[in-house]
Protein backbone atom coordinates (compact mmCIF):
# COMPACT_ATOMS: atom_id res chain seq x y z
CA UNK A 1 0.00 0.00 0.00
CA UNK A 2 1.88 3.71 -1.00
CA UNK A 3 2.11 6.52 1.39
CA UNK A 4 -1.20 7.73 0.28
CA UNK A 5 -3.59 4.91 1.33
CA UNK A 6 -5.62 5.00 4.46
CA UNK A 7 -3.56 4.39 7.57
CA UNK A 8 -6.52 2.68 9.21
CA UNK A 9 -9.27 0.67 7.39
CA UNK A 10 -11.41 0.09 9.81
CA UNK A 11 -14.86 0.21 8.15
CA UNK A 12 -17.41 3.32 9.03
CA UNK A 13 -20.93 2.99 10.74
CA UNK A 14 -23.28 1.61 8.43
CA UNK A 15 -26.47 0.66 9.10
CA UNK A 16 -26.31 1.42 12.91
CA UNK A 17 -23.31 -0.84 12.97
CA UNK A 18 -19.36 -1.27 12.22
CA UNK A 19 -17.92 -2.91 9.57
CA UNK A 20 -14.33 -4.25 8.89
CA UNK A 21 -13.89 -3.62 5.55
CA UNK A 22 -10.56 -5.45 5.50
CA UNK A 23 -9.61 -7.75 3.01
CA UNK A 24 -6.67 -8.60 1.10
CA UNK A 25 -7.76 -6.27 -1.53
CA UNK A 26 -7.25 -2.56 -0.69
CA UNK A 27 -8.10 -0.24 -3.31
CA UNK A 28 -4.90 1.52 -2.83
CA UNK A 29 -2.42 -1.49 -2.94
CA UNK A 30 -1.66 -1.41 -6.52
CA UNK A 31 -0.59 1.96 -6.79
CA UNK A 32 3.05 1.38 -5.73
CA UNK A 33 5.68 3.85 -5.44
CA UNK A 34 5.38 6.73 -8.11
CA UNK A 35 8.44 8.15 -9.50
CA UNK A 36 7.07 11.73 -9.08
CA UNK A 37 4.93 14.62 -9.69
CA UNK A 38 4.23 15.31 -13.31
CA UNK A 39 4.52 18.46 -14.23
CA UNK A 40 1.89 21.63 -14.79
CA UNK A 41 1.68 23.37 -17.93
CA UNK A 42 0.41 26.59 -18.19
CA UNK A 43 -2.46 26.38 -21.21
CA UNK A 44 -5.84 27.31 -21.72
CA UNK A 45 -8.86 25.73 -19.99
CA UNK A 46 -10.53 23.48 -21.92
CA UNK A 47 -13.98 24.14 -23.62
CA UNK A 48 -17.30 22.96 -22.24
CA UNK A 49 -20.52 20.67 -23.48
CA UNK A 50 -23.27 22.73 -24.51
CA UNK A 51 -26.19 23.12 -22.32
CA UNK A 52 -28.56 20.49 -23.20
CA UNK A 53 -26.52 18.08 -25.13
CA UNK A 54 -26.08 14.53 -24.76
CA UNK A 55 -22.48 13.44 -25.02
CA UNK A 56 -23.49 9.95 -23.86
CA UNK A 57 -19.38 9.04 -22.72
CA UNK A 58 -19.59 7.96 -19.72
CA UNK A 59 -17.74 4.91 -19.38
CA UNK A 60 -20.45 3.08 -19.04
CA UNK A 61 -22.40 4.88 -21.37
CA UNK A 62 -19.91 4.85 -23.70
CA UNK A 63 -20.26 0.72 -24.26
CA UNK A 64 -24.07 0.54 -23.53
CA UNK A 65 -24.93 -0.35 -26.83
CA UNK A 66 -26.07 3.23 -28.16
CA UNK A 67 -25.07 4.63 -31.72
CA UNK A 68 -21.82 6.48 -31.47
CA UNK A 69 -22.56 10.37 -31.69
CA UNK A 70 -21.47 12.09 -34.92
CA UNK A 71 -18.08 13.31 -34.79
CA UNK A 72 -17.15 17.03 -33.95
CA UNK A 73 -14.84 18.92 -35.26
CA UNK A 74 -12.77 21.24 -32.85
CA UNK A 75 -11.13 20.64 -29.10
CA UNK A 76 -13.76 18.47 -27.07
CA UNK A 77 -13.38 18.65 -23.40
CA UNK A 78 -12.18 15.90 -21.48
CA UNK A 79 -12.13 15.12 -17.95
CA UNK A 80 -9.83 13.31 -15.72
CA UNK A 81 -10.03 11.64 -12.29
CA UNK A 82 -7.20 10.86 -9.11
CA UNK A 83 -6.05 10.77 -6.30
CA UNK A 84 -5.83 13.95 -5.03
CA UNK A 85 -4.23 12.78 -0.98
CA UNK A 86 -1.37 10.62 -2.59
CA UNK A 87 2.27 12.00 -3.82
CA UNK A 88 2.03 13.89 -7.17
CA UNK A 89 -1.53 13.08 -7.39
CA UNK A 90 -3.74 16.12 -8.82
CA UNK A 91 -5.75 19.11 -7.36
CA UNK A 92 -8.54 18.39 -7.98
CA UNK A 93 -10.58 17.29 -11.30
CA UNK A 94 -8.51 16.96 -14.43
CA UNK A 95 -9.17 19.34 -16.99
CA UNK A 96 -7.99 19.12 -20.73
CA UNK A 97 -9.51 19.02 -23.81
CA UNK A 98 -8.73 16.80 -26.99
CA UNK A 99 -9.02 16.57 -30.94
CA UNK A 100 -11.64 13.86 -32.15
CA UNK A 101 -9.80 13.77 -35.29
CA UNK A 102 -6.03 13.44 -33.89
CA UNK A 103 -6.84 12.33 -30.75
CA UNK A 104 -3.59 14.84 -29.41
CA UNK A 105 -4.76 15.92 -26.03
CA UNK A 106 -2.95 19.01 -24.23
CA UNK A 107 -4.12 21.91 -21.70
CA UNK A 108 -4.35 21.36 -18.06
CA UNK A 109 -6.45 23.04 -15.07
CA UNK A 110 -8.41 21.45 -12.69
CA UNK A 111 -11.55 21.67 -10.72
CA UNK A 112 -10.55 22.45 -7.48
CA UNK A 113 -12.14 21.71 -3.85
CA UNK A 114 -13.40 18.23 -4.70
CA UNK A 115 -11.53 15.21 -2.92
CA UNK A 116 -9.96 11.95 -4.61
CA UNK A 117 -12.07 12.06 -7.57
CA UNK A 118 -11.25 8.71 -8.40
CA UNK A 119 -14.12 8.04 -10.62
CA UNK A 120 -16.53 10.02 -13.21
CA UNK A 121 -19.84 9.97 -14.78
CA UNK A 122 -21.93 12.61 -16.43
CA UNK A 123 -25.24 13.09 -16.54
CA UNK A 124 -27.24 12.37 -19.85
CA UNK A 125 -28.34 15.90 -20.56
CA UNK A 126 -24.01 16.59 -20.56
CA UNK A 127 -24.76 19.86 -18.03
CA UNK A 128 -23.43 18.45 -15.04
CA UNK A 129 -20.41 15.98 -13.82
CA UNK A 130 -20.59 13.78 -11.03
CA UNK A 131 -17.32 12.36 -9.09
CA UNK A 132 -16.76 9.92 -6.28
CA UNK A 133 -15.13 11.35 -3.24
CA UNK A 134 -13.21 8.33 -2.41
CA UNK A 135 -11.89 8.54 0.92
CA UNK A 136 -12.88 7.12 4.23
CA UNK A 137 -15.81 9.12 5.12
CA UNK A 138 -17.10 9.21 1.13
CA UNK A 139 -19.27 11.50 -1.10
CA UNK A 140 -20.35 12.11 -4.50
CA UNK A 141 -19.92 15.52 -5.78
CA UNK A 142 -21.72 17.21 -8.72
CA UNK A 143 -19.98 20.09 -10.65
CA UNK A 144 -22.23 22.64 -13.43
CA UNK A 145 -20.22 22.15 -16.19
CA UNK A 146 -20.94 25.30 -17.89
CA UNK A 147 -19.18 27.17 -15.40
CA UNK A 148 -17.54 24.40 -13.59
CA UNK A 149 -19.07 25.58 -10.08
CA UNK A 150 -18.87 22.51 -7.60
CA UNK A 151 -22.88 22.33 -6.58
CA UNK A 152 -22.04 20.27 -3.53
CA UNK A 153 -21.15 16.89 -1.97
CA UNK A 154 -23.39 14.56 -0.30
CA UNK A 155 -22.37 11.52 1.79
CA UNK A 156 -22.29 7.62 0.15
CA UNK A 157 -23.09 6.46 3.74
CA UNK A 158 -19.83 4.54 3.66
CA UNK A 159 -16.02 4.29 2.92
CA UNK A 160 -13.69 4.41 -0.27
CA UNK A 161 -16.49 5.31 -3.09
CA UNK A 162 -14.62 4.10 -6.51
CA UNK A 163 -17.79 3.73 -8.90
CA UNK A 164 -20.63 5.63 -9.90
CA UNK A 165 -23.55 6.28 -12.63
CA UNK A 166 -26.45 8.00 -13.49
CA UNK A 167 -29.86 6.57 -13.86
CA UNK A 168 -31.32 6.54 -17.34
CA UNK A 169 -33.70 8.86 -16.19
CA UNK A 170 -31.43 11.57 -15.43
CA UNK A 171 -33.23 11.20 -11.78
CA UNK A 172 -30.99 9.39 -9.75
CA UNK A 173 -27.43 8.45 -8.85
CA UNK A 174 -25.95 5.25 -7.99
CA UNK A 175 -22.62 5.05 -6.12
CA UNK A 176 -20.38 1.84 -5.00
CA UNK A 177 -18.94 1.79 -1.83
CA UNK A 178 -15.47 -0.07 -1.85
CA UNK A 179 -14.33 0.05 1.65
CA UNK A 180 -17.75 -1.19 3.31
CA UNK A 181 -19.23 -2.77 0.22
CA UNK A 182 -22.31 -1.32 0.04
CA UNK A 183 -24.70 0.76 -2.72
CA UNK A 184 -26.18 4.37 -2.46
CA UNK A 185 -28.56 6.07 -4.40
CA UNK A 186 -29.05 9.98 -4.07
CA UNK A 187 -31.78 11.98 -6.03
CA UNK A 188 -30.65 13.97 -8.72
CA UNK A 189 -32.58 17.60 -8.81
CA UNK A 190 -32.59 19.81 -12.00
CA UNK A 191 -30.68 21.58 -11.62
CA UNK A 192 -28.17 19.05 -11.17
CA UNK A 193 -27.41 18.86 -7.57
CA UNK A 194 -27.69 15.67 -5.04
CA UNK A 195 -30.21 15.17 -2.35
CA UNK A 196 -29.95 13.77 0.99
CA UNK A 197 -29.40 9.84 0.34
CA UNK A 198 -32.53 8.36 -0.33
CA UNK A 199 -31.20 4.24 0.23
CA UNK A 200 -28.38 2.50 1.08
CA UNK A 201 -27.72 -1.33 0.59
CA UNK A 202 -25.06 -3.18 2.13
CA UNK A 203 -23.99 -6.58 0.47
CA UNK A 204 -24.04 -8.78 4.08
CA UNK A 205 -24.59 -11.96 1.89
CA UNK A 206 -22.92 -14.36 0.89
CA UNK A 207 -19.86 -14.32 3.23
CA UNK A 208 -16.67 -12.38 1.65
CA UNK A 209 -14.46 -15.07 -0.91
CA UNK A 210 -11.32 -16.22 -0.27
CA UNK A 211 -8.80 -13.48 1.02
CA UNK A 212 -11.36 -11.01 1.66
CA UNK A 213 -12.73 -9.86 5.53
CA UNK A 214 -15.58 -7.71 3.96
CA UNK A 215 -18.02 -6.94 1.18
CA UNK A 216 -16.07 -4.88 -1.44
CA UNK A 217 -18.94 -2.98 -4.02
CA UNK A 218 -16.54 -2.35 -6.97
CA UNK A 219 -19.33 -0.81 -9.48
CA UNK A 220 -22.94 0.14 -9.70
CA UNK A 221 -24.90 -0.07 -13.36
CA UNK A 222 -28.52 0.24 -14.86
CA UNK A 223 -29.06 -2.47 -17.29
CA UNK A 224 -29.13 -1.52 -21.13
CA UNK A 225 -33.30 -1.93 -20.97
CA UNK A 226 -33.39 0.23 -17.95
CA UNK A 227 -35.48 -2.30 -15.59
CA UNK A 228 -32.42 -3.51 -13.17
CA UNK A 229 -29.58 -1.99 -11.21
CA UNK A 230 -26.47 -4.39 -11.13
CA UNK A 231 -23.40 -4.17 -8.65
CA UNK A 232 -20.61 -5.83 -8.34
CA UNK A 233 -18.69 -6.85 -5.54
CA UNK A 234 -15.35 -8.10 -5.61
CA UNK A 235 -15.42 -8.95 -1.53
CA UNK A 236 -18.17 -11.72 -1.93
CA UNK A 237 -17.81 -13.21 -5.59
CA UNK A 238 -21.20 -11.49 -6.41
CA UNK A 239 -23.28 -9.52 -8.93
CA UNK A 240 -26.35 -8.59 -6.91
CA UNK A 241 -29.48 -7.40 -9.12
CA UNK A 242 -31.77 -5.02 -7.33
CA UNK A 243 -34.78 -3.18 -8.68
CA UNK A 244 -35.14 0.32 -8.21
CA UNK A 245 -37.92 2.43 -7.41
CA UNK A 246 -37.91 5.19 -9.75
CA UNK A 247 -40.39 7.50 -7.43
CA UNK A 248 -38.62 6.95 -4.02
CA UNK A 249 -34.83 5.36 -4.95
CA UNK A 250 -35.78 2.82 -2.76
CA UNK A 251 -33.64 -0.66 -3.97
CA UNK A 252 -34.80 -4.07 -3.83
CA UNK A 253 -32.75 -7.38 -4.02
CA UNK A 254 -33.82 -9.71 -6.75
CA UNK A 255 -31.54 -12.34 -7.39
CA UNK A 256 -27.19 -13.16 -7.18
CA UNK A 257 -24.92 -14.52 -9.70
CA UNK A 258 -21.61 -15.66 -8.06
CA UNK A 259 -18.58 -16.45 -9.39
CA UNK A 260 -16.04 -19.18 -8.77
CA UNK A 261 -14.51 -18.35 -5.09
CA UNK A 262 -11.86 -16.03 -4.93
CA UNK A 263 -12.18 -14.61 -8.52
CA UNK A 264 -13.04 -10.83 -7.40
CA UNK A 265 -15.30 -9.67 -9.83
CA UNK A 266 -14.65 -6.02 -10.91
CA UNK A 267 -16.36 -4.39 -14.01
CA UNK A 268 -19.63 -5.75 -15.85
CA UNK A 269 -20.20 -4.20 -19.25
CA UNK A 270 -22.95 -5.09 -21.46
CA UNK A 271 -22.93 -6.02 -24.88
CA UNK A 272 -25.08 -3.30 -26.80
CA UNK A 273 -28.15 -6.70 -27.51
CA UNK A 274 -28.47 -6.46 -23.59
CA UNK A 275 -28.72 -10.01 -24.15
CA UNK A 276 -25.72 -10.61 -22.82
CA UNK A 277 -22.44 -9.16 -20.30
CA UNK A 278 -18.88 -9.83 -19.72
CA UNK A 279 -17.72 -9.60 -16.08
CA UNK A 280 -13.76 -8.74 -15.47
CA UNK A 281 -12.61 -10.78 -12.56
CA UNK A 282 -9.55 -8.85 -10.73
CA UNK A 283 -8.08 -11.59 -8.87
CA UNK A 284 -8.06 -14.52 -10.48
CA UNK A 285 -7.38 -12.62 -13.81
CA UNK A 286 -10.56 -13.75 -16.32
CA UNK A 287 -12.70 -12.58 -18.17
CA UNK A 288 -16.45 -14.11 -18.14
CA UNK A 289 -19.33 -14.32 -20.39
CA UNK A 290 -22.50 -13.66 -18.86
CA UNK A 291 -26.12 -14.39 -20.01
CA UNK A 292 -28.94 -11.51 -18.74
CA UNK A 293 -32.42 -12.15 -18.42
CA UNK A 294 -34.81 -9.00 -18.89
CA UNK A 295 -37.82 -10.39 -17.37
CA UNK A 296 -35.89 -11.28 -14.01
CA UNK A 297 -33.42 -9.12 -13.99
CA UNK A 298 -30.97 -12.65 -13.36
CA UNK A 299 -27.56 -12.73 -14.69
CA UNK A 300 -25.90 -16.00 -15.09
CA UNK A 301 -22.21 -15.85 -15.01
CA UNK A 302 -20.36 -18.64 -17.70
CA UNK A 303 -17.46 -19.74 -19.05
CA UNK A 304 -14.37 -17.17 -18.62
CA UNK A 305 -12.18 -16.51 -21.08
CA UNK A 306 -7.99 -15.61 -21.62
CA UNK A 307 -6.92 -11.89 -20.37
CA UNK A 308 -4.29 -12.16 -22.96
CA UNK A 309 -2.08 -11.05 -19.52
CA UNK A 310 0.55 -13.82 -20.07
CA UNK A 311 2.28 -15.54 -17.19
CA UNK A 312 2.98 -13.00 -14.74
CA UNK A 313 0.97 -10.89 -12.64
CA UNK A 314 -2.28 -9.37 -14.04
CA UNK A 315 -5.38 -7.52 -12.79
CA UNK A 316 -8.07 -6.75 -15.47
CA UNK A 317 -9.68 -3.55 -14.78
CA UNK A 318 -12.29 -2.89 -17.49
CA UNK A 319 -14.04 -3.73 -20.29
CA UNK A 320 -15.46 -2.30 -23.37
CA UNK A 321 -17.75 -3.20 -26.36
CA UNK A 322 -18.04 -1.04 -29.63
CA UNK A 323 -21.46 0.19 -30.27
CA UNK A 324 -21.90 -1.98 -32.83
CA UNK A 325 -21.31 -4.72 -30.67
CA UNK A 326 -18.33 -6.38 -33.04
CA UNK A 327 -15.31 -5.63 -30.74
CA UNK A 328 -14.32 -5.74 -27.22
CA UNK A 329 -11.38 -4.68 -25.37
CA UNK A 330 -10.17 -5.21 -22.32
CA UNK A 331 -7.70 -3.36 -20.04
CA UNK A 332 -5.01 -5.51 -18.13
CA UNK A 333 -2.83 -3.92 -14.94
CA UNK A 334 0.30 -5.55 -14.65
CA UNK A 335 0.63 -7.21 -18.47
CA UNK A 336 0.09 -3.39 -19.36
CA UNK A 337 -1.84 -4.38 -22.37
CA UNK A 338 -5.25 -3.61 -23.90
CA UNK A 339 -6.68 -7.03 -24.61
CA UNK A 340 -8.93 -7.41 -28.19
CA UNK A 341 -11.57 -9.64 -28.84
CA UNK A 342 -13.79 -10.59 -32.18
CA UNK A 343 -17.61 -10.57 -30.64
CA UNK A 344 -19.31 -13.84 -31.88
CA UNK A 345 -22.43 -15.97 -31.82
CA UNK A 346 -24.26 -12.51 -31.31
CA UNK A 347 -22.40 -11.92 -28.20
CA UNK A 348 -22.65 -15.15 -26.80
CA UNK A 349 -18.80 -15.48 -27.01
CA UNK A 350 -15.71 -13.83 -27.41
CA UNK A 351 -12.44 -14.74 -29.44
CA UNK A 352 -9.46 -13.41 -28.31
CA UNK A 353 -7.62 -11.16 -31.09
CA UNK A 354 -3.96 -10.29 -29.64
CA UNK A 355 -3.24 -7.39 -27.29
CA UNK A 356 -1.81 -3.90 -27.83
CA UNK A 357 0.93 -2.19 -25.36
CA UNK A 358 -0.87 0.45 -23.52
CA UNK A 359 1.88 2.77 -23.75
CA UNK A 360 1.99 3.01 -19.54
CA UNK A 361 2.08 1.68 -16.74
CA UNK A 362 -1.76 0.50 -15.06
CA UNK A 363 -4.18 0.99 -17.15
CA UNK A 364 -7.30 1.51 -14.49
CA UNK A 365 -10.49 2.71 -16.57
CA UNK A 366 -10.90 3.23 -20.67
CA UNK A 367 -13.26 4.86 -22.24
CA UNK A 368 -14.73 5.72 -26.06
CA UNK A 369 -15.21 9.21 -27.25
CA UNK A 370 -18.87 9.81 -27.95
CA UNK A 371 -18.50 9.21 -31.89
CA UNK A 372 -16.31 5.83 -30.92
CA UNK A 373 -13.11 6.84 -33.06
CA UNK A 374 -10.70 6.69 -30.39
CA UNK A 375 -10.03 4.73 -27.22
CA UNK A 376 -8.43 6.77 -23.75
CA UNK A 377 -6.61 4.61 -21.15
CA UNK A 378 -6.32 6.24 -17.60
CA UNK A 379 -2.29 4.78 -16.74
CA UNK A 380 -2.34 4.73 -12.59
CA UNK A 381 1.07 4.08 -12.18
CA UNK A 382 2.98 6.34 -15.37
CA UNK A 383 0.62 9.12 -14.63
CA UNK A 384 -0.58 9.05 -18.61
CA UNK A 385 -3.88 9.48 -20.65
CA UNK A 386 -2.62 6.78 -23.64
CA UNK A 387 -5.21 8.01 -26.75
CA UNK A 388 -5.60 5.16 -29.21
CA UNK A 389 -7.63 5.36 -32.96
CA UNK A 390 -9.83 2.68 -33.17
CA UNK A 391 -10.42 1.23 -36.90
CA UNK A 392 -13.87 0.24 -37.05
CA UNK A 393 -13.21 -2.13 -39.72
CA UNK A 394 -11.25 -4.58 -37.36
CA UNK A 395 -11.45 -3.32 -33.98
CA UNK A 396 -6.96 -2.74 -34.13
CA UNK A 397 -5.86 -0.01 -32.00
CA UNK A 398 -3.47 2.27 -33.05
CA UNK A 399 -1.72 4.84 -30.64
CA UNK A 400 -1.84 8.75 -31.66
CA UNK A 401 0.97 10.05 -30.27
CA UNK A 402 2.63 10.46 -27.11
CA UNK A 403 0.46 9.37 -23.79
CA UNK A 404 -0.22 12.87 -21.95
CA UNK A 405 0.58 13.70 -18.49
CA UNK A 406 -1.85 13.70 -15.91
CA UNK A 407 -0.71 12.88 -11.76
CA UNK A 408 -2.23 9.30 -10.91
CA UNK A 409 -4.54 9.53 -13.87
CA UNK A 410 -7.04 6.65 -12.66
CA UNK A 411 -10.36 8.17 -14.88
CA UNK A 412 -10.54 9.63 -17.98
CA UNK A 413 -13.89 10.72 -19.44
CA UNK A 414 -14.09 12.19 -23.08
CA UNK A 415 -17.13 14.64 -24.18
Amino acid sequence: MDSGARASRQGSPLLGRRREPGGGWSRRQFVGALTGAVAVLAVPAPATPRAGSAPGSAPEAAASGRQPAARRSGPRPLYLGTYTSVPGGGKGIGLAVYDPVSGAVGGRGAVAGVADPSYLAVHPDGRTLYAVDERQNGGVTAVRLADRKVLGTRSTGGSGPCHLSVHPSGRWLLSANYGSGSVAVHPIAASGALGERADLVTHTSPRPGPGQQGPHAHQVITSPDGGHVLAVDLGTDTVYTYRLNTRTGRLTEVSQAHTRPGAGPRQLTFHPGGRYAYLANEVDDTLAVCTYDRPTGRLTIGATESTGGGPGKNYPSQVLVTADGRFAYLANRGHNTLARYAVVAGGARLKLLGTTPVAGDFPRQIAFSPDGALLFAANQKSSTVSVFHVDRANGALRLAGTPFPSPVAVCALPL
